[in-house]
């Protein structure tokens, strides 16, 4: 059994998103093929996670919410994952199938996983302890192995994630000494595409599953030799996805970022919700206030004020999503980093002066 897609991520935001994508078209052979999970972590309650992925009859993703006007409550049983393995349990043949096997190569590692810090040296015989470190050894395998064009899509949260992560496996390419003629191929046939991904995943089923909005897009840069894992109505190719990335980041993860930072400053209810959050007022009105104040005019200051009060509307909606319990406690995972990331990104790329953004960024410096 070939799995063309290899994935390195447990979320369960990649099952309600890329692998649902991708069981969706399977059902309609407008896919490249089923997909191998990898988890790349040792965390014991993804090992279990991991072994239901690939059960016989698949996952389920609930979906609940309203799309253009009407309720949508269904489950998806999502069948496309057919292997699931260890990086560190079963690396020979997780570099097997990437040498080998794979054509699309997606990603999710969390705010944090593009960190080599723990990187050194030569290229380590056994797994490296990053995730970039795993990829630029399995990179190096198939560039041995096979040298076949392969394309890889980061999912992570990261203005241009796929350059980012091209740049990183190039570094840590030449701190490893690897020979020439394998950045060469990176720059030829390794194909980093930047992507953007949006959907709200607010809830994890167990043992595998999640519940989410109705709402997803996936917005993929097209690059010159790049195989797409599947055509979906949510999948958009386009030469620049800028737009996209700015409206999501500053906008919508921006604003889960502030009612994080509301909540825990006020030390409030630990299962509260998005959405019971802002049905009190004034966290409500603080939430308005800081994106008619501050995000707005920052992106009027780049000639984008239409679409960004257009997206402050559609953000607003998907936040009151009565159906979906996103907890502030999963929201403020990274929390010091997301504010860097969403907020500080939103400073340097506007130059808007917004007095309590940069309140928040400053405390948390």
């Amino acid at each position: 059994m070939e799995t063309p897609i290899l994935q390195f991520g447990t979320s369960r935001f990649l099952q309600a998103h890329a692998d649902l994508f991708v069981g969706e078209a399977m059902k309609t052979g407008a896919a490249l093929g089923p997909i191998t999970v990898v988890q790349t972590t040792d965390s014991r309650e993804r090992s279990g996670r991991l072994a239901a992925l690939a059960a016989p009859g698949g996952f389920p993703v609930h979906i609940k919410g309203k799309k253009d006007g009407r309720v949508i409550d269904e489950v998806i049983r999502v069948e496309s994952v057919r292997r699931a393995l260890s990086a560190l349990g079963q690396w020979d043949d997780v570099e097997t199938i990437f040498a080998g096997e794979a054509k699309v190569v997606i990603c999710n590692t969390a705010d944090r996983g593009y960190d080599i810090a723990h990187e050194a040296g030569a290229m380590p015989d056994g797994v490296p302890a990053s995730f970039p470190g795993k990829l630029t050894k399995l990179l190096f395998a198939r560039f041995r192995e096979t040298g076949e064009t392969l394309t890889i899509l980061p999912a992570e949260l990261v203005p241009q994630n796929g350059e980012r992560l091209r740049d990183i496996v190039a570094t840590l390419a030449a701190a490893w000494r690897l020979e020439d003629a394998f950045l060469d191929w990176l720059d030829a046939r390794a194909v980093f595409c930047n992507t953007l991904v949006d959907r709200i995943v607010s809830e994890p089923l167990e043992p595998a599953g999640a519940v989410a909005e109705p709402y997803a897009l996936w917005a993929i840069q097209s690059r010159p030799g790049q195989v797409l894992p599947c055509r979906h109505p949510d999948i958009v190719v386009a030469p620049d996805i800028g737009r996209y990335e700015q409206l999501k980041l500053f906008i919508l993860n921006l604003g889960h970022t502030f009612l994080a930072e509301r909540w825990r400053t006020a030390e409030l209810d630990r299962d509260m919700t998005v959405k019971s959050l802002l049905a009190r007022p004034e966290m409500r009105a603080a939430l308005e206030r800081l994106y008619a104040e501050e995000v707005v005019p920052g992106f009027a200051l780049m000639g984008m004020e239409d679409a960004a009060k257009t997206y402050v509307r559609q953000t607003i909606e998907r936040f009151d999503n009565p159906f979906l319990a996103h907890r502030l406690v999963d929201i403020v995972d990274n929390h010091a980093e997301k504010i860097r990331r969403r907020m500080g990104g939103f400073l340097a790329w506007s130059g808007a002066g917004a007095p309590c953004l940069r309140q928040i960024l400053d405390k948390a410096a």
